[in-house]
């Protein structure tokens, strides 16, 4: 199965990708409605869509943790954050490993008193260690981020190819998230991965009830190493939740390229049949950014999408705007260091 490109086939064939592109917008219109009923969908606001069959409702777009950590202080990051909260931003993004353990502990800081207004979400990091090791980090994230439960607790970076081996070995992370579960530390469990299809479908053949799967979703992605194409219709198809990230390309620089505007990027991802699209966010004229798509969004249409995958498409076919794919710049230094890689400072050019 390893060797396949797509080793899931959905029940009876499944939609096709025609059919599954057609379908998009129509699903998020109807996540939408939904989330109106459940009385969060006031003019102007941040949409709420469901998070897959769990019962809940998570704001359609997220806040990445990672860059949190990236801010220029604590008190920098409490502004992001409030402002975030404040506009009606929900889902929180987190990482045991993301800036050395900071991202948690700022993030942290800035939801106390605001915790019962948020749906917090972080990794767990054993990169293919044991549950003993799982069970720490979930204490030291739980420490950190001022909380005595997750809602959301995944297993981050799955994206070497035997990571689905490790993760799901007697003993490995995977015991760990129902250990979590039972105890009543963890609502929910996901996991995620930014580098090949083929390594989240080896995930998901295990057939392990998970709540979310997090992938690169953007307007690049479909014609190099698609997780759109092939992960999402199968993620859906589950009833799970997909959670998107790196809709700008992980690190902007299509838009900086001149490739595609930071609207159009957005829009596109949050188009897509998904519970959230995650940004990363280190400034409050980047969060103002975001939120002037997110409020009052109105889906493309999906003639509007295949246009700009077409327009894209000529830069993005080599994998040169989604580097996370196919190199080892954008992997974590603890992942690297479990799979005898170099950290990322050593690493050659």
């Amino acid at each position: 199965m390893a060797g396949r490109e797509n080793p899931i086939a959905p029940a009876g064939g499944g939609p096709d990708r025609r059919e599954f592109v057609q379908t998009a917008a129509a699903t998020v219109l109807a996540a939408g409605s939904s989330s109106a009923t459940a009385g969060a969908a006031a003019p102007g606001a941040v949409p709420r869509r469901p998070l897959g069959k769990t019962g809940e409702t998570v704001s359609a777009l997220g806040l990445g943790g990672y860059h949190i950590g990236k801010a220029p202080s604590r008190e920098a990051a409490a502004r992001i954050l409030h402002a975030a909260i404040d506009a009606g931003v929900t889902f929180l993004d987190n990482a045991w490993e993301y800036n050395g353990g900071r991202s948690e502990e700022w993030m942290g800081a800035a939801i106390k008193g605001r915790r019962d207004k948020v749906f917090l979400m972080t990794k767990v990091c054993t990169h293919g260690r044991d549950k003993t090791v799982a069970m720490r980090q979930l204490e030291e994230s739980l420490k950190r981020l001022g909380t005595d439960h997750l809602d959301l607790w995944q297993i981050h970076e799955v994206i070497y190819e035997n990571d689905p081996d490790l993760h799901f070995a007697k003993g490995g992370v995977v015991e760990a998230l129902d250990e979590a579960k039972k105890a009543g530390k963890v609502r929910f469990v996901g996991f995620t991965g930014h580098k090949h299809p083929a390594v989240h479908l080896k995930m998901l053949a295990h057939d392990y009830p998970f709540d979310a799967v997090q992938m690169p979703l953007n307007c690049f992605d479909s014609t190099y190493r698609s997780f759109e194409k092939q992960v999402l219709p199968e993620v859906t198809r589950r009833g799970m939740a997909a959670l998107g990230m790196k809709s700008l390309g992980g690190d902007a620089q299509p838009v900086l390229h001149g490739a595609v505007t930071a609207e159009e990027a957005i829009r596109y991802a949050m188009s897509l049949p998904v519970a959230v699209t995650i940004t990363g966010v280190d400034s409050l004229e980047v969060l103002r950014q975001n939120l002037a798509v997110a409020r009052d969004f109105k889906p493309m249409a999906p003639g509007e999408m295949d246009a700009l995958r077409k327009r894209c498409a000529a830069v993005a076919a080599d994998g040169r705007l989604e580097l996370y794919k196919s190199t080892k710049m954008y992997d974590g230094d603890v992942g690297r260091e479990q799979h005898g890689y170099p950290s990322r400072e050593n690493l050659p050019l």
